[in-house]
């Protein structure tokens, strides 16, 4: 059965909700910073980026069985974002969520904090391989890896 459907306004709150949670407990340890991750990072002000700026939501498709469970955004060939409600990991929901992006998009990579281990595990699992290629996140002396399909 094909859950996957892509993203409506109506969607924004959960999915800044998804995003959120997945922030705090995959990127608050690394970065620790307070004043982001619990002060500017909310779930009201993320909804409200998402409703004025609806190409935010434009390339983002939904796990949807009646609750939305995980979404992917995509940027051309770039996977941008991939989350999944974090008592719901380990379902399969990103997997189906991957698999769909690769099946219908033309995806070639994505960038991934390079001490998110459990992440990169994850994509090396479905194909990816890890490039040469490294970043600085924005703002921080944290590294992005690139992986490619």
């Amino acid at each position: 059965m094909n859950y996957i459907r892509k993203a409506i306004q109506e969607d924004c709150s959960r999915i800044a909700e998804i995003e959120i949670f997945n922030y705090r407990l995959n990127f608050y340890p690394i970065f620790r910073n307070d004043q982001y991750y619990f002060n500017e990072l909310r779930v009201d002000t993320q909804t409200e980026k998402y409703l004025c700026n609806p190409d935010m939501i434009n390339n983002t498709y939904v796990y949807d069985d009646g609750v939305i469970k995980g979404f992917i955004s995509i940027d051309e060939h770039e996977i941008k974002k991939l989350f999944v409600e974090p008592v719901l990991q380990g379902q399969s929901i990103g997997s189906v969520l991957l698999d769909y992006a690769l099946t219908n998009h033309n995806i070639k990579f994505l960038w991934a904090l390079e001490k998110n281990t459990k992440a990169i595990s994850f994509y090396k699992k479905h194909g990816f391989y890890l490039t040469d290629e490294r970043k600085f996140e924005d703002e921080t002396t944290e590294y992005l890896i690139k992986l490619a399909i």
